[in-house]
């Protein structure tokens, strides 16, 4: 996986909002009133205007959601779609990993998932 996007993103400075699960679960891409956020380990990253988290993108099961253990298992499953990661093997942690630095390369950083332990 390549890391670096291949055109330079301007990203803004990282937020620290607390964003609740509730408000999280509204930004899946198909209210054209609020942003499409993705969370990975806690971190919420806006990436609206991609199409492939949109209502007929095909990662729009990640949209609105901490997708944490779908993300580590290259999973498209909804029911991995969970914040929980801490059981997983190393290699699907590195994987993890691997996801959230791709995201912070190209997508803003809007806050982090209320509640959320795992940051």
């Amino acid at each position: 996986m390549s890391f670096e996007p291949k055109q330079k993103v301007e990203l803004d400075p990282p937020k620290d909002d607390i964003i609740s699960i509730d408000y999280l679960s509204k930004c899946d891409g198909t209210n054209p009133d609020y942003p499409t956020y993705v969370a990975i380990k806690g971190t919420v990253f806006d990436v609206t205007g991609n199409k492939a988290y949109g209502p007929d993108g095909s990662y729009k099961v990640f949209a609105g959601k901490d997708a944490s253990r779908a993300l580590a298992q290259s999973s498209l499953k909804p029911e991995d779609c969970r914040p929980e990661w801490d059981d997983l093997s190393d290699e699907h942690k590195k994987v993890l990993n691997d996801w959230y630095t791709f995201f912070s390369k190209r997508y803003n950083v809007k806050g982090k998932v209320e509640g959320a332990t795992n940051l």
